[in-house]
């Protein structure tokens, strides 16, 4: 991200206007408020580093590893989607994806995603996320952050709701950290976050 602040956030910036940068959580707010916001914030930098960009750009690769932001993409969509299903319900996942040929696999978004169009992909993960806000404000409504939720251990501890949701904002700082070399190496865009007034475009038309 290589942003020249060093020992802590620089809230001024950030903070500076909320209408300009909607992703950012509150200076002081709940629990909820918070942890959402922080997914939120990392959900719009990923979209950022992704975003705007054509077929090569999202089949560009770095060194000898095979992430590529479209595969990225295909996969955060499709974690979203599970996240707040199977995890959430236990029910099956749905949405688009055994129409797209799901086959069960783990790799199997990050390798089908190369033969996706980038109208695909960005819808896939816009329409991902669309549905785990609502989900996911359905399910606080219901019973808050401490309600058990169907994924569980072997021995049958169930986990919470504020679990789901910290091992989404993990999974959200893991691979935008990966987006951040991949579209450095595509165009070199670089930044923590998002510019002010920033909204997702989609493919490139140029």
């Amino acid at each position: 991200m290589r942003t020249g602040i060093v020992g802590g956030a620089d809230y001024g910036d950030a903070m500076s206007d909320a209408n300009d940068r909607p992703w950012e959580p509150p200076l002081s707010g709940t629990e909820v408020e918070h942890l959402v916001g922080a997914l939120d914030r990392l959900r719009a930098t990923f979209r950022w580093k992704a975003d705007d960009l054509d077929t090569t750009g999202l089949r560009t690769r770095v060194g000898a590893s095979t992430l590529t932001l479209g595969g990225l993409l295909k996969h955060l969509a499709m974690v979203e989607d599970h996240t707040f299903t199977g995890k959430l319900r236990g029910e099956p996942i749905g949405g688009p994806w055994a129409a797209l040929g799901w086959d069960g696999t783990n790799d199997w978004e990050f390798t089908s995603a190369g033969e996706d169009s980038p109208e695909l992909l960005y819808a896939l993960w816009d329409a991902a996320v669309d549905r785990s806000r609502a989900r996911l404000g359905r399910a606080l409504a219901e019973g808050g952050l401490d309600q058990p939720v169907h994924a569980s251990t072997p021995d049958g501890r169930q986990a919470s709701l504020r679990r789901l949701v910290c091992d989404l904002i993990e999974e959200y700082g893991r691979h935008t950290g990966h987006a951040d070399l991949l579209r450095e190496a595509v165009d070199g865009r670089a930044g923590e976050d998002p510019p002010a007034r920033w909204r997702a475009k989609g493919p490139a038309t140029g």
